[in-house]
């Protein structure tokens, strides 16, 4: 009986070991096949990136050690140019680069004796540093670490062909495709997912695999360097594209404002000629009025302009506008503010082709100018040197450009004592502002005409917003100096294109320094302009090619300019023109 009993036992214990130990041995059997077939995947995969060419690589010239700044300071080179080519009123572009990299160098250099310091003080004191220095951890610390994954995982994946269906090819890829969908456009970490965090650990498992395969970094580091070459001719090209297309935008009218000027004027070749003509015109020559001159074919830029004014001005029945444009848009201009006079205030429109004797001064002006940008010859941007032609019996004007909203009542201008000069105006020449400018900037001093009779550090001053003595300009024969100045530059190169070089040698040493609150620019440019800076302006100057009437206007600066346009009027209604 005890027998049978202890057989039953060990039968019942022998069963118990194999159901134990049987699942172990296949379990580990199987693995040992999985690892197998793994290696021979990740050997096939080596064997088939050793083939493959990498990336084509830059010059190893442009990637010297030590000499990491050089492409910003080229990029910063082309742009500064341009900008001066392209605009004169364009803000230049500013390096902060170097000035990084040497706070960094510094810092690099007081690593080592504060870690030192670190070490003598007690333990609680560097405990929380430590946690003070994690609370202060970017942002975006992991979200910048996620990307850096991706960028790892492609210049791993661009060692296969693109035809490889490896097992290697297909597990990198997928990871790639699951951690952008997982980060998606999220820019700081505390807008990531749990789900984020675990694909971001799948890719480390990943990345880890793919290191152990490739050892040697040599084709990692060419792979990303070819990668950044890659990314920043891209780069180059796309910002090259867009300058373009922003000129072509500045340069390009409104698909709205051609309606606009179309249908004004076919509104007024429908009036009678006596419906054609302004009130209180006997103001015109009258000089204790305030004069104000607008040279422009915008009909929406001329109607905010006057509007601001005379919205802003103390005594509107004594202001009396004077309206230069060409005789394309002479109708349109005259048709749309009689539909919408402005208030008490007189106003004037004058077509260029109407100064008989200056268009021809004028015409044989261009021909010497011939081959700049046609911006720059416009009749309408040179007219500004013959107002005392133009108004004969005036003898105090203030000009506007039609890109500027006047904020404050301008008539106190006409109260300023500006010593005697010509010119009074805003200064432009603050170092570190966006709108400094030199006169070596946009005039030739290697020229021996030139540098004798200018000095380079003299202060320069901005057009926009001007209070011209016509009396003194008379007496000065200033326009005969400006056509002085023209026939030299006809000769031999003086100035760079546009009129505000010019005006700088006209009005050398005749020009009086306004206040600067009485003109503020950079709003077409300079997106830093705070609130308060326009607050305390009297006139803002959306100067630059991102004017308030395009897409591509500032869009926090456009209120200002908005806030003096009719947009309920039929015709803007009709034209598809709204904020």
């Amino acid at each position: 009986m005890r027998l049978l009993r202890r057989c039953t036992r060990i039968s019942i214990l022998c069963l118990l070991a194999i159901s134990v130990f049987t699942p172990v041995f296949l379990l580990s059997f199987r693995l040992k096949n999985l690892n197998t077939d793994a290696s021979k995947d990740f050997v096939e995969d080596l064997s088939i990136l050793e083939e493959v060419e990498g990336l084509k690589g830059p010059h190893l010239v442009v990637y010297r050690d030590g000499d990491h700044g050089s492409l910003v300071s080229l990029d910063e080179n082309d742009r500064r140019h341009k900008a001066e080519d392209v605009n004169l009123l364009q803000s230049n572009g500013t390096t902060y680069g170097g000035q990084e990299k040497n706070q960094r160098n510094l810092s690099e250099q007081k690593v080592s004796p504060s870690r030192e310091k670190e070490k003598s003080k007690p333990e609680g004191v560097q405990h929380s540093r430590s946690i003070q220095s994690h609370l202060r951890r970017p942002l975006d610390e992991k979200v910048k670490e996620m990307k850096d994954k991706v960028i790892r995982a492609k210049a791993y994946l661009s060692f296969a062909p693109p035809d490889s269906t490896s097992h290697f090819v297909k597990e990198i890829k997928l990871r790639i495709k699951e951690l952008e969908r997982a980060m998606g456009d999220v820019t700081k970490d505390s807008g990531l997912s749990r789900r984020a965090t675990q694909k971001m650990k799948a890719m480390d498992g990943t990345l880890l695999k793919a290191s152990r395969i490739y050892p040697d970094c040599s084709a990692m580091v060419n792979t990303l360097r070819a990668m950044m070459y890659n990314a920043e001719e891209q780069l180059r090209s796309q910002r090259d594209h867009t300058s373009f297309l922003v000129q072509l935008a500045a340069r390009t009218t409104p698909k709205g404002l051609h309606c606009l000027s179309m249908r004004l004027t076919t509104e007024y070749f429908d009036l009678q000629p006596e419906e054609r003509e302004f009130p209180n015109q006997h103001k015109l020559q009258d000089p204790n009025l305030y004069h104000f001159a607008v040279f422009s074919d915008n009909v929406l830029a001329c109607s905010v302009v006057v509007n601001s004014t005379v919205s802003t001005a103390k005594d509107p029945e004594k202001i009396v506008f004077h309206i230069v444009t060409d005789s394309l848009n002479l109708p349109a201009m005259s048709m749309w503010f009689l539909m919408n006079p402005p208030g008490k205030a007189t106003i004037q429109i004058q077509s260029i082709g109407g100064f008989e004797l200056l268009s021809i001064k004028y015409n044989e002006d261009q021909q010497k100018q011939k081959g700049l940008d046609p911006r720059y010859v416009s009749a309408l941007n040179h007219l500004r040197f013959y107002l005392p032609d133009i108004f004969p019996s005036v003898n105090k004007i203030v000009f506007l450009d039609h890109d500027v909203v006047v904020r404050k009542d301008l008539t106190r201008l006409w109260h300023i004592n500006i010593k005697g000069k010509v010119n009074g105006a805003v200064e432009t020449c603050v170092e570190g502002e966006p709108s400094f400018r030199r006169m070596d900037m946009f005039i030739n001093f290697t020229d021996p005409s030139v540098a004798t009779r200018f000095d380079a550090n003299t202060c320069t001053w901005a057009y926009g917003m001007n209070v011209f003595d016509l009396q003194e300009w008379r007496k000065r024969n200033l326009t005969a100096l400006y056509h002085k100045y023209l026939e030299l530059g006809s000769k031999r190169r003086l100035v760079k294109a546009g009129s505000l070089p010019l005006g700088w040698m006209t009005f050398y040493k005749h020009t009086h320094a306004l206040d600067r609150t009485w003109h503020l620019l950079g709003l077409g440019y300079d997106s830093g302009v705070t609130r308060a800076q326009i607050e305390q302006a009297a006139v803002i100057h959306y100067d630059g090619v991102m004017k308030p009437w395009l897409d591509i206007g500032i869009q926090k600066y456009k209120s200002y300019w908005n806030k003096h346009v009719s947009y309920e009027h039929p015709y803007l209604q009709q034209c598809n023109l709204h904020e």
